[in-house]
């Protein structure tokens, strides 16, 4: 039986178009898919895909419904964290031997929270070129519908999942002056939101985007402590993107301000409690505020 070429491959049809792979200059390209519907792949998209040798990827299954709706048959070969030692001298083989190779993740744009940027750096170490193929992004999706300042940003992916290390990495990014962006899984966004309104500040704006672009897509507008209300105790399903707008600026407090509110909030809190109560009013740093009513408890003034 005839062996299918490789244009016949590589070819593939999308709605009443025909597509035939373009030929590709050896380079890891590093390619967005859909991150929910399958309508947002792009044509380029599509065309590298079915020119590379391979299509390295989180999971085949996950990237196979992909392949297969289109009628791609480029390989699929698994690339994750914990076969990456082992793939990568496969990939720089096929670059090696003048092929393109192209990268994709389960969903979105590759090295968004995910280990693929130890390949781009193997690739570009070995003397090859790596190329974007730019398309969906869940960040940039929330972004902007989020209706949150977009002139500066930081993308801060998933956050630790035990409390201790949670709190301190929420802490660091209290008072960075950008709108803050973060993966969480369902299960854990309501008690996400309820630290972050603690140690964010309850009455910073925020938005809870869920399901983006898929059939089910919602965003929840408030602030961190309507929305840590609003997912108390509620079940949630699907994919989460948790935005959070700049921290409010607030006039300093002077040393006799500051004092007084300690004074009236150790009246019948101890001093852990009303230093944060006082440094969420203040917007005043947590630490400093607690050295401070420390002081006050020992009485020193």
């Amino acid at each position: 039986m005839e062996t299918e070429t490789r244009s016949e491959r590589n070819r593939f049809s999308l709605s009443e178009h025909a597509f035939t792979a373009p030929n590709l200059e050896p380079a890891l390209y590093i390619v967005s898919t859909p991150i929910g519907n399958l309508g947002d792949i792009t044509v380029r998209a599509l065309e590298t895909l079915a020119a590379s040798s391979i299509i390295a990827c989180e999971d085949t299954r996950v990237t196979a419904t992909l392949t297969q709706k289109f009628g791609l048959k480029t390989p699929l070969i698994p690339y994750h964290e914990h076969n990456a030692e082992k793939q990568r001298p496969r990939i720089l083989a096929e670059l090696e031997a003048g092929k393109a190779v192209a990268l994709v993740s389960d969903a979105g744009t590759p090295l968004v929270s995910d280990p693929g940027y130890r390949l781009v750096r193997g690739v570009l170490e070995a003397g090859f070129e790596v190329v974007p193929i730019p398309g969906a992004s869940a960040p940039l999706a929330g972004l902007v519908a989020s209706g949150l300042p977009s002139d500066t940003v930081l993308f801060a992916g998933f956050l630790p999942q035990k409390g201790g290390p949670k709190s301190k990495r929420l802490e660091e990014l209290a008072k960075v002056p950008a709108t803050l962006v973060f993966f969480e899984s369902p299960h854990r966004t309501g008690a996400t939101l309820e630290t972050m309104a603690g140690l964010l500040g309850g009455t910073r704006e925020a938005v809870v985007a869920r399901e983006l672009t898929k059939r089910f897509e919602t965003f929840e507008r408030g602030t961190l402590s309507e929305l840590a209300s609003r997912f108390e105790d509620v079940s949630v399903k699907g994919e989460i993107v948790i935005l959070v707008g700049p921290p409010e600026e607030r006039p300093e407090a002077d040393a006799s301000d500051l004092d007084a509110l300690l004074v009236a909030a150790l009246e019948d809190m101890p001093v852990s409690a009303a230093a944060k109560k006082v440094a969420k009013a203040t917007g005043l740093d947590r630490g400093e505020v607690y050295k401070r009513a420390l002081d006050l408890k020992s009485g020193e003034r």
